[in-house]
């Protein structure tokens, strides 16, 4: 029988690690000051009359920023925040529309095609990748362009690709001045990556924990709408791409109108699920009160399930304890399936055999 891996090996986790995700993990407070101090410094915004609705437009890592703002602002714009994932962008979008066309690698032919036509319909457009054929597109078009930093994978470049999203709102006169809140939370995820990091030990390392209680078995992860959602939604994203495993996702309350009666059959399955529910002392009372309901329900027959909560000042602070906790749980099961993290080898072979026609 194969030896499980020991998360307590530092130079093994490197070695597996052939593309730095650890590294990129690690500069995750980096990426956020870079992005506040330098990114959007020289970048000049539209001039903007009247925006009625914002759409982030993107695919995966590069459309959780989108997911992100949206929940983050919410409850601080008057504006609806849309993420359009798809070729094509819903049809109120027009000359009263803010777009942000995210694509990190540039040539995410999805967002490619949803950048021009929110071009053709008028809409105010912005540009955020670190080049390609959407930087190449929006130098042509005199569409702003906020211009990131290559060199890691798009699910790596959360700072990257959501922060300026913040300042530019900011800087339109959106959002109030936010930088306390964003120093915040690079502080304190600069403190979280001394208990949850690579160097940390297993018995003190709380996403260490986590991969070990995932390890085989199916994970399930659970947030609440309004708070931790677009966080549940990021964990299971980083299972699949880190970790190369299968995981699902939903969120409070809308699970226990469907998904919880699903948990009686086949008991050979549910056995093998291990719930994850991301927990934030702002949840609706309501809600809490219905996790707890919720945890007597499927107690004797799944695996088991953990609660995560949020921890830190701030909204944002809040969100990223969850997102770095997840993100580093996620790097550790793929180490405890001895796999290397980085590659995506079966998204780089659809976008090969699309590219054929």
């Amino acid at each position: 029988m194969t030896q499980q891996f020991d998360l307590n090996n530092f130079e093994g986790l490197c070695r597996l690690d052939s593309t730095g995700m650890i590294a990129a993990l690690e500069g995750l407070s980096a990426q956020c000051n870079q992005a506040v101090c330098s990114i959007l410094k020289d970048v000049e915004l539209p001039n903007i009359e009247a925006i009625s609705n914002i759409v982030v437009t993107g695919l995966g890592g590069s459309a959780i920023g989108g997911d992100l703002l949206r929940v983050y602002t919410a409850g601080r714009i008057s504006v609806p925040v849309t993420v359009n994932r798809d070729y094509v962008l819903p049809e109120f979008v027009g000359p009263d529309t803010l777009v942000f066309a995210v694509s990190y690698s540039g040539n995410t032919e999805e967002t490619l095609s949803a950048y021009e036509e929110a071009r053709s319909r008028g809409a105010s457009v912005m540009a955020i990748t670190t080049g390609g054929k959407l930087g190449e597109m929006a130098s042509r078009d005199g569409v702003p362009l906020v211009k990131v930093p290559s060199g890691c994978a798009p699910r790596a470049a959360t700072g990257y690709l959501f922060i300026p999203t913040l300042g530019i709102l900011q800087r339109l006169g959106m959002l109030p001045d936010l930088n306390a809140e964003i120093t915040g939370m690079i502080s304190y995820i600069k403190e979280l990556h001394k208990t949850i990091g690579p160097e940390s030990p297993r018995e003190d390392n709380v996403s260490k924990q986590i991969a070990h209680k995932l390890y085989k078995k199916i994970p399930v992860i659970w947030g609440t709408t309004g708070t931790t959602e677009v966080v549940a939604q990021r964990w299971k994203g980083q299972i699949n791409e880190n970790a190369k495993a299968p995981a699902y996702w939903n969120v409070f309350p809308e699970l226990n109108h469907n998904e919880i009666v699903g948990f009686e059959y086949p008991l050979e399955i549910l056995n093998k699920i291990h719930v994850i529910i991301l927990r934030d002392e702002r949840d609706h009372p309501r809600v809490q009160k219905r996790i707890e309901i919720t945890k007597g329900i499927i107690k004797d027959v799944v695996d088991g399930f953990t609660e995560v909560w949020a921890s830190g000042d701030g909204d944002l602070a809040r969100l990223f304890s969850l997102i770095y906790t997840g993100d580093y749980a996620s790097l550790y099961l793929a180490a405890l399936y001895g796999i290397d993290p980085g590659p995506v080898k079966v998204i780089n072979y659809l976008k090969w055999e699309l590219a054929k026609e």
